[in-house]
């Protein structure tokens, strides 16, 4: 099933066209990922879907329902989560004041039972859930983002550049943890600069370039696909 349908979205900063129609899809119970240098336009993309940005034209379907142009508090409650760029920890609050915040919005009586699973997931936030925020490391604090985001129970989590900045330890332990929210049952959109890490957890993916998509598919096919090899992963191709 069809959970997010993006089409032709054109979004600007100011008189600067960043989006240049772009177009994308997310099958439910997937991991898509979106590739692309600086400055390709992909936290742009994911800000846009995520409402924090308002496309020009073009829309964003979620569940088959227009939500172009829903605030991002809106967006949440239908089930879209975004892990920002930078993490956007709460710094000068706690680990477990965070955590409440990601469940903020949600007056279910399962919030008690998803914290419980989190901290599973996450040994190291319960050890440290009265320690602040801007203490902890950056692993640390990108498990902490993602926690937050998993707690407002979204259909579809929305990270964007999960690795930035990380130790190639702490990497390897946060694709392991998309790949696990996935086998969870939580769809996946990941930008990520870490080409090769995202598309071999990734089902499908999409390249970037000045704005556009310029290549999309299967994850395993862009892993061999020469023009990936050549600009993302580091290699030549034959």
């Amino acid at each position: 099933m069809k959970l997010l349908k993006v089409s032709g979205i054109e979004t600007f900063y100011g008189k600067i066209q960043a989006l240049k129609g772009v177009s994308l899809e997310v099958e439910q119970g997937k991991i898509v990922t979106i590739l692309g240098a600086n400055g390709a336009g992909k936290t742009t993309t994911m800000k846009t879907i995520a409402g924090l940005i308002k496309p020009k034209t073009g829309t964003i379907e979620f569940l088959g329902e227009n939500v172009t142009g829903l605030r991002p508090d809106q967006l949440v409650k239908k089930g879209i989560s975004l892990v920002p760029e930078g993490r956007a920890i709460l710094s000068g609050m706690t680990v477990m004041e965070n955590l409440d915040m990601g469940a903020y919005q949600r007056k279910d009586k399962e919030v008690e039972k998803d914290l419980e699973d989190v901290m599973k997931r996450f040994p190291i936030l319960k050890e440290r859930k009265n320690q602040l925020g801007g203490t902890l490391s950056g692993g640390q604090q990108q498990m902490l983002a993602i926690a937050r985001a998993l707690l407002a129970r979204p259909k579809l989590l929305l990270l964007d550049e999960p690795s930035m900045g990380l130790a190639p330890l702490i990497v390897a332990e946060i694709f392991k943890i998309i790949k696990e929210i996935k086998d969870a049952g939580t769809t996946v959109l990941v930008v990520e600069q870490n080409a090769k890490q995202a598309l071999k957890i990734a089902d499908y993916g999409y390249v970037l370039e000045t704005g556009k998509v310029i290549i999309h598919g299967n994850a395993k096919d862009l892993l061999e696909d020469p023009r990936i090899v050549e600009a993302y992963l580091g290699r030549k191709s034959n």
